[in-house]
């Protein structure tokens, strides 16, 4: 009998209705790339929940199992790069957007999308990190590389509950960067002040910038993990010379723009990106985040761990706007 493994599967039920079950897949379900993997460990990002609940534009066919992290050991690997047992990482390329995902306790993948668990990280910490810790770790890097000094001034965290943002608030603390951390959930601002946020706004204070080409200059940096309107509203309110490392779109994927900030004070949009990124560069990246980067305790303050059950109960509340922090999915649990 061909061997099963337990798999979140998402399944539209009628026009437009997505449905999300814990089931039983055989193994040869899965595409026919050579790393097997027996996944320990995955966490829930934003584009899991959009997969999950039927976004084109993230996944083009169901029946579907999203995840677009997982950590685990090798089961096999055709390709000859790794041996049984091997603990590997995998975020990104296109795992959970249209391969069978980490929401499961097997997939199967090219083996340039993995990488090895890097020392000093758990395979539980390391998804607690995942996508989101690699992605906030890449725009507090362009920060850096954009001359980013502790002394210059606060950094503004958009989105700042949510996964990459609370992991950029916390990287932030941990480099001496004064944080300010914008959430619409100031009920959690014990959380992000636990994690090393130096202030707590609440998101309308970006909002009357709308109506004006830039206001005085508030923040010497930023992160935005936000998008749309949100963004603009960042960029005309940094200082002379600063920048914005923007990597989402939970508000939108369009803003309205003018050339005040960049022509009159100097400001740069930095983009960045996390699912293409050459593998040399995310082991650097990892490495980092296993050494000098390393947040310790504040890992725990941002987890919760569920279980694959749980799973679609969780990718809900992250669909709805009502994800706090980091959720890592346990196969053990």
């Amino acid at each position: 009998m061909e061997k099963t493994f337990r798999a979140i599967r998402v399944e539209e039920v009628a026009a437009g209705k997505y449905d999300q079950q814990l089931v039983e897949r055989r193994l040869g379900e899965l595409p026919d790339n050579p790393l097997l993997l027996a996944v320990s460990h995955s966490s829930l990002n934003y584009k899991d929940a959009l997969s999950a609940f039927g976004n084109r534009a993230i996944t083009r066919e169901y029946p579907h199992t999203p995840g677009i992290d997982a950590v685990g050991s090798v089961v096999e690997d055709r390709s000859g790069t790794y041996s049984p047992g091997d603990q590997l990482l995998v975020t990104g390329y296109d795992l959970g957007m249209n391969t069978s995902g980490g929401l499961a306790e097997r997939i199967a993948i090219p083996e340039g999308w993995a990488l090895p668990l890097p020392g000093g990280l758990s395979a539980r910490e390391s998804m607690i990190l995942g996508t989101a810790g690699l992605t906030a770790a890449l725009c507090v890097e362009k920060l850096l590389e954009a001359g980013a000094k502790p002394e210059d001034g606060e950094v503004l965290v958009t989105g700042a509950t949510g996964g990459v943002g609370s992991i950029a608030v916390s990287l932030l603390a941990k480099l001496g960067f004064r944080v300010a951390a914008v959430t619409g959930k100031l009920e959690s601002s014990e959380f992000l002040t636990d994690l090393g946020a130096w202030k707590v706004l609440d998101r309308e204070t970006l909002v009357p910038f709308a109506s004006k080409a830039m206001v005085k200059p508030l923040w010497a940096w930023a992160v935005d993990t936000v998008g749309g309107e949100t963004l603009f509203n960042v960029i005309k309110s940094l200082a002379y010379g600063g920048g914005v490392a923007a990597c989402g779109m939970a508000s939108g994927a369009q803003f309205q723009a003018n050339v005040f900030p960049f022509i009159l004070r100097g400001v740069s949009l930095l983009g960045v990106d996390s699912v293409e990124l050459p593998l040399g560069k995310k082991t650097a990246v990892w490495e980092k985040l296993a050494g000098d980067w390393y947040i310790g305790k504040q890992l725990d303050r941002l987890a919760e761990d569920i279980s694959l059950e749980q799973a679609p109960e969780f990718l809900a509340r992250l669909h709805r706007g009502h994800g706090i922090g980091r959720y890592v999915v346990d196969m053990a649990l």
